[in-house]
């Protein structure tokens, strides 16, 4: 007998963190629902046409009082709508969504509560904060943000950010698992870069018990990082639009987040922002805290702790600052994201559109070329 179709229901919480490959788990779960539910596993979605892992999002947004990334009051509702998903099922479920990591207590006694009778399990996925940080200054660009990374990285040191809060290993499973034996809050580690892709899939299925076949069909790579150059363009793009458009346009995030970042500049080969050297001391000194409560705590840990730990920077590898970027290195990034947005708002052929567009750029090039650096350095 499948011990996921049996009488029992489990649950399983993915509160995050962000950054930590959770888009890629997310989309191979919602692209293999019906797979998993022939194996007894319900991953609750909304109607296809709405996207399948919608129903997640504003779920933990309905959960945490928030209303953003769509039309007003769209998150209304939503956690019930999930719930009684839930509730007709029996076997096992999965919940997943990063916005759940820094839920206050209040939010999390609610949710156990209303899965009162479940056997509640906890996952988090977490990374090397010197991966991490930048990674999620980049998110933060693509959210519409538009600090500097040496700002961004002072306010995170200063624990003044939304991020750091998702990032806080030991809080967010203290407040997570504080009504949970420690056996049924799991730790899945990212692995390192390079390695087999499928690895973290598979630490994932292990902390859920599941099979990692169950899910065959594999996402194409989403959610890119963007290299330097891209994402200071974004960033500059970011604060002039915040002049002429609502935060909360969700036809302006479309456009930004998903055409111009996603599809174009995030496809670009450049520079990746990486921590600056300088910082890596007290990055590390976070990462041990992580480790040190981790070993103690008893809670199930799936991968290797170790790489959570930042690996020292290369010697010989020259450090690039961010918030420095050569004129025509950001011209180049800010003719593919022109030809992107075309493209979407023409829905046609964007080639000789293409070829007038670079002829524009060739002259303002040459004109912040002749500059010693750029005004934004």
């Amino acid at each position: 007998m499948n011990p996921h179709a049996r009488g029992d229901r489990r649950v399983y919480l993915h509160v995050g963190a962000p950054k930590t490959g959770t888009t890629y788990l997310q989309d191979r779960l919602f692209g293999n629902v019906g797979t998993l539910r022939r194996h007894g596993v319900l991953v609750p979605t909304a109607p296809w046409w709405s996207g399948r892992g919608e129903l997640h999002f504003r779920a933990a947004l309905d959960l945490l009082g928030q209303d953003w990334g769509g039309p007003a009051g769209h998150a209304e509702g939503a956690w019930e709508r999930l719930l009684s998903q839930v509730r007709r099922h029996h076997g096992t479920v999965v919940i997943s969504h990063e916005l759940l990591a820094p839920a206050p207590p209040d939010v999390v006694r609610r949710v156990l509560d209303e899965l009162a009778g479940a056997e509640v399990h906890v996952v988090y996925t977490a990374r090397d904060p010197a991966r991490l940080l930048p990674s999620a200054w980049q998110e933060a660009v693509k959210q519409g943000r538009a600090m500097r990374f040496a700002r961004f990285l002072a306010r995170a040191r200063a624990g003044q950010l939304w991020f750091m809060d998702a990032f806080d290993l030991p809080h967010v499973l203290e407040t997570w698992g504080a009504a949970l034996p420690p056996g049924r809050v799991h730790l899945v580690t990212v692995p390192r870069s390079g390695a087999d892709p499928e690895l973290l899939w598979r630490r994932f299925c292990r902390a859920l018990a599941i099979e990692p076949d169950w899910a065959p069909v594999v996402p194409r790579r989403s959610n890119a990082s963007m290299g330097i150059p891209e994402t200071q363009l974004l960033r500059l793009l970011n604060r002039r639009l915040r002049r002429r458009l609502a935060d909360h346009d969700h036809r302006h995030r479309h456009v930004v987040k998903d055409v111009i970042a996603q599809q174009s500049l995030a496809q670009r080969d450049s520079a990746p922002v990486r921590l600056p050297p300088a910082d890596h001391p007290w990055v590390t000194e976070l990462a041990g805290r992580w480790t040190g409560w981790a070993r103690e705590s008893g809670i199930d840990v799936v991968g290797d702790l170790d790489e959570l730990l930042p690996l020292p920077p290369d010697p010989d590898e020259r450090w690039v600052d961010p918030d420095r970027i050569r004129p025509r290195a950001l011209r180049d990034a800010a003719l593919d994201a022109l030809v992107a947005a075309v493209r979407e708002a023409a829905e046609g052929d964007p080639r000789p559109l293409r070829r007038t567009a670079q002829q524009v750029a060739g002259r303002v090039g040459g004109t912040l070329s002749r500059r010693r650096r750029a005004p934004w350095g």
